[in-house]
């Protein structure tokens, strides 16, 4: 292991602790309110392994889970085979007990709850209103089944209380019936169930693309020979994938139609109410803006398509391109479960849940909920639809003054939320440079405002070995410092000289300031402010909305800028912006749009290469690099640095901001 510098000392620490051991209907109105409460500091937990359990046990223990740590914190559990969550665990300072039954732990606390609302299995969107009742009525969100096996009063059973096909008039029911009496301090937006891969699946590759291509200069029609598939009496699974998922250009479809013995069994294009019979597992996926369906990295998209019996020839025509792995099975490879993530932490709120696609009549819905709470109440948890899904409601929510808190998978956050730890409010020294005529480079790894990536992707890759012999930008959410002090403190405490941490986009919460209303921005900029100076960070790698054609970025202004620079420390800003080519100072503050190469660390320097073909070596040149948090790890960074020589100069971004605002300041 790299010697890691301890820079935390006594004389420089807030102490971190959610420890309110309270309810909280509404956020306080006053400035040092909590943003994300907790609910006690744990003293000790009881621990159980529920990775292996389905779905409906995990969703049972963790709305239990909400309600018991609601009073204190006690509760603890490891949800994934990569023991994420236990790593955290002796960070807690707690007493451990740990058991070998998870299950067992429902008898051990089931008089805490006051019986058990039921999902109705029909209804998958009833998963949502059964954990805001839940946290109403202090009970535990199950099935039927469930509820008899582990002796459960029925508080209230929603099986056919809701029309399947009708997702908006059961959170129309929600919002008119359950939401008066929900926290006004929290919103939640949770898919309503996961998909699960079903072990031992054999799958037959049927095509792949092995080149790096990433401008559908591959595309055309393929015809895929599913003929031997037929065998199978469950039907035939086509899955769609990125055969190089390390740069985020996988399999891209655009049409696609079936053809049993040469009669047409089947056509339609991604989105469409036709595709939606065949599209077996399309969670994973996202549709794009020319009605084309993809899969980028680790995930894919499932078709399932049924032939006539007797049929002895199955044919797929396939519009696809970019970089595809077609494979196929006759099993079905997921099984459809309830999504029991940060549950814990909504029921303990007692907060609405929800899941609105922000596009068409849900969108509208989503604006209706967003409307009914004060600026800077947080969104925690995510939205459907990948990227797109993303850019659409981050954009909604920031129109209404709410930001967004990326949780859906964090774990155990009643438990996090109430952990001592010393987190530090002091701004690392910087390091000493003279400004000369080099091309100054500063790297810094994307996805810190999302809670879970902190929890979870982040320590993973901030393990490795490799870590600290470049200098390196880390984004991290301020907003850790009340849900996860631990986690901030852990990343403080570790950090080598060459390590900077910096707040994920674009502050306090993920947000796109353009979008928000005038008369309310401030509050956003002075809510980052509050959370900066507790951390200690001066930096943040921000987002703006997207411009009017959909394929870009909006630089921040000046009056963003004047509203960053009048209530946070902030020296610059580091703005996604892919191409590179923004460098200004709006309202004095420097701001430096980011460059993101594709590949790996030879392609990325090749690409840094050809960026800088135009300089003359006379002046000082800026690049702010991104890292792919999710492909690389710091292993990569190393690489990249012993691969650029003369004239790069890799500096952390405290340095770097420095010596921008030097040529700056130079230019007025």
């Amino acid at each position: 292991m790299v010697s890691r510098r301890t820079f935390l000392r006594a004389n420089g620490m807030v102490l971190a602790a959610g420890g309110l051991g309270v309810s909280l209907p509404a956020r306080a109105a006053t400035a040092a309110a909590p943003l994300l409460p907790g609910f006690g500091r744990p003293t000790h937990l009881d621990f159980a392994d529920v990775s292996a359990l389905h779905g409906d046990d995990q969703l049972l223990l963790t709305t239990l889970q909400g309600v018991v740590n609601r009073r204190r914190p006690r509760l603890y559990f490891n949800y994934n085979a990569e023991n994420y969550d236990t790593a955290w665990l002796d960070g807690t300072g707690a007493r451990i007990t740990r058991h070998d039954r998870p299950l067992d732990l429902i008898a051990r606390y089931r008089d805490e709850a006051r019986g058990a609302i039921l999902h109705d299995p029909a209804v998958p969107d009833s998963v949502n209103v059964a954990t805001t009742l839940a946290g109403l009525e202090n009970a535990v969100a199950a099935t039927a089944e469930q509820a008899v096996e582990h002796g459960f009063e029925v508080i209230t059973d929603l099986r056919g209380r809701f029309d399947p096909g009708d997702v908006l008039a059961t959170y129309r029911w929600q919002l008119g019936n359950l939401f008066p009496r929900c926290t006004k301090a929290l919103l939640s937006g949770l898919p309503p169930t996961r998909t699960v891969r079903v072990e031992d699946v054999r799958w037959r590759e049927v095509a792949r693309e092995t080149q790096r291509i990433r401008d559908s200069s591959n595309r055309q029609v393929r015809t895929f020979d599913l003929s031997q598939e037929l065998t199978g009496q469950d039907g035939v699974y086509l899955r769609f994938q990125d055969s190089l998922g390390d740069d985020g250009w996988g399999a891209s479809v655009g049409s696609v139609v079936v053809r049993a013995d040469g009669a047409q069994l089947a056509s339609f294009t991604p989105g469409t109410d036709a595709e939606t019979a065949y599209l077996f597992d399309g969670l994973n996926s996202a549709v794009g803006a020319d009605a084309n369906r993809f899969a980028d990295g680790g995930n894919y998209f499932v078709y399932r398509f049924t032939a006539p019996a007797g049929t002895r020839q199955l044919l797929v025509e396939v519009d696809l391109w970019n970089q595809f792995l077609v494979t196929a099975t006759t099993t079905a490879p997921t099984r459809v479960e309830p999504f029991p993530y940060f549950r814990d932490y909504t029921v303990a709120m007692r907060a609405m849940v929800f899941w609105l696609p922000p596009s068409g009549g849900t969108g509208a819905l989503l604006d209706e909920i967003l409307s009914q709470v004060r600026p800077t109440t947080p969104y925690a948890g995510w939205f459907s639809n990948d990227v797109a899904g993303e850019w659409g409601g981050v954009d909604r929510a920031s129109q209404h003054a709410v930001e967004v808190v990326p949780a859906d998978y964090y774990m155990n956050a009643t438990v996090h939320a109430g952990v001592q730890a010393r987190v530090s409010d002091r701004v690392r020294p910087r390091p000493r440079t003279t400004l000369r005529d080099r091309v100054y480079l500063t790297l810094t790894v994307g996805e810190g405002d999302n809670i879970q990536y902190c929890q979870r992707r982040m320590r993973q890759i901030w393990d490795d070995p490799a870590r600290g012999r470049v200098p390196t930008n880390w984004t991290v959410s301020p907003l850790l410092a009340e849900i996860g002090p631990a986690l901030l403190a852990y990343y403080q405490r570790t950090a080598t000289d060459h390590d900077l941490l910096i707040a994920g986009p674009s502050g306090a919460g993920y947000t796109y300031p353009g979008s928000w209303p005038r008369e309310a921005l401030d509050a956003y900029t002075a809510l980052t402010g509050r959370f900066l100076r507790r951390t200690g960070m001066d930096l943040v790698y921000a987002y703006n909305h997207r411009n009017a054609a959909g394929d870009g970025w909006v630089a921040l202004d000046a009056r963003i800028a004047a509203s960053y620079r009048k209530n946070t420390p902030l020296r610059g800003i580091i703005q996604s912006w892919e191409s590179g080519d923004l460098q200004a100072a709006p309202a004095g503050l420097p701001v430096i749009g980011n460059f993101s190469p594709q590949g790996r660390a030879q392609e990325y320097r090749d690409t840094l290469v050809r960026h800088i073909e135009g300089w003359d070596g006379a002046r000082p040149l800026f690049i702010a690099g991104a890292v792919n948090a999710w492909n690389w790890a710091p292993a990569d960074i190393a690489e990249l640095g012993e691969l650029l020589g003369d004239p790069f100069e890799i500096v952390r971004g405290d340095a770097f901001f420095a010596l921008l605002g030097e040529v700056l300041n130079s230019r007025t």
